[in-house]
């Protein structure tokens, strides 16, 4: 049957024009099919669907307080309608793969994997899993190597957070932030974290099996938190192609200089800086340094952030648009999404320029989320 989104500003391939978007068959079409449901777009935004490569923010469903689990399926559910209700049609769960037990542990990790898999076709949003492989945890090695090549992984990235753990060892308030979210005492996080310290000369060896195995299955790679050029250029040598959330501008400008693509998060853009005093957003994407906002830990940050860069100035919004739409896509080689073109798919987000909020989000070339006001336009 398919869809006629009619009477909205479309962002097409020459930019924003009058135009109406059929959707069929799961797809962009040229026209509407015979007996096409209508959707009234009169004085609405029609953009591409969101493609969110790095987000976060489920693990507030999963532990919705420090020590406090829910079924991952359940966690699942919630966060995939938040998503649709945020105009997210494609979304890469940042999940982390870490030495630490609970919410980051080997288990969360195979519920996720599992609820995914269990989710997938039936949650609207295409949810793919973009697993952050925290360096010193060897013990999971193996089963993520193997997740990998089965397919499961469809993002794999470097995080390395355990040297700024162990600094913060001395710290009792630090170590029971940290041990509330594993659910254990205090003394056996810090335990746990000093176990995984001591293998640390085993880290390189590891990482190198990690970039063997996204080679061979194809998937793209990325450094996390790079502070200098020259650990993006270690990261690079081990098959990142992508600068995620670089600490400093030199880093940006050493990935962009590369050709590659530099992510940073939508709520910076939002807040109007980084709430860890990193480099502010706005003014790199302007510049071309940051190619990608993702939601990181906030799905709605990531339309807000285009209206804010455009509203800056130096951006338009269809440019502004690129960098949560067509760029992610991009990176993450996703050719068929991120525009709206006949035969890409039919990931579409309608959005009320006045409100910036989405009125409703079609997914794979179906009605996937809408609002109340959007409910009363259509046909």
């Amino acid at each position: 049957m398919g869809w006629w989104i009619a009477g909205g500003e479309a962002l097409l391939e020459g930019g924003f024009a009058p135009a109406g978007v059929a959707l069929a068959e799961g797809c962009v079409a040229a026209a509407a099919a015979p007996g096409a449901r209508r959707f009234d777009a009169a004085g609405l935004l029609v953009l591409p669907g969101l493609v969110d490569i790095h987000g976060d923010a489920h693990e507030r469903q999963v532990q919705p307080r420090p020590g406090v689990a829910l079924p991952a399926g359940l966690a699942l559910r919630d966060s995939a309608s938040q998503m649709l209700a945020a105009g997210i049609t494609t979304a890469f769960l940042g999940v982390t793969l870490s030495w630490e037990p609970g919410l980051r542990g080997i288990e969360a990790w195979r519920q996720t994997l599992s609820a995914v898999a269990a989710a997938r076709g039936g949650a609207g949003v295409d949810l793919r899993i973009h697993c952050r492989f925290e360096a010193d945890n060897l013990d999971a090695l193996e089963e993520v190597l193997a997740d990998i090549a089965a397919g499961r992984v469809q993002l794999l990235a470097y995080n390395d957070h355990t040297p700024a753990i162990v600094k913060r060892l001395s710290d009792p308030k630090q170590v029971a932030k940290y041990a509330g979210r594993c659910g254990v005492a205090p003394e056996a996080f810090a335990a746990l974290a000093e176990r995984a310290w001591s293998r640390r000369a085993e880290v390189p060896a590891a990482q190198l099996r990690l970039a063997e195995a996204a080679l061979a299955a194809g998937i793209p790679v990325l450094s996390h938190d790079d502070a200098t050029p020259a650990m993006r250029a270690a990261f690079r040598a081990l098959g990142a192609t992508i600068c995620e959330f670089p600490m400093a501008e030199d880093v940006a400008a050493d990935a962009r200089a590369a050709g590659e693509h530099v992510v940073m998060g939508a709520p910076n853009v939002v807040r109007g800086g980084s709430h860890l005093g990193w480099s502010a957003a706005a003014p790199l994407a302007e510049r071309g340094l940051v190619t990608v906002l993702a939601s990181d830990y906030v799905w709605p940050a990531m339309a807000e952030a285009a209206f804010v860069l455009a509203g800056r100035g130096v951006l338009d919004l269809a440019a502004a648009w690129a960098l949560v739409s067509a760029n992610p896509a991009a990176a993450a080689g996703l050719a068929d999404r991120g525009r709206i073109a006949p035969g890409l798919r039919g990931d579409v987000v309608v959005v009320d320029p006045a409100s910036r909020a989405p009125v409703a989000t079609f997914a794979r070339g179906d009605l996937a989320w809408i609002s109340p006001a959007g409910a009363a336009r259509l046909g």
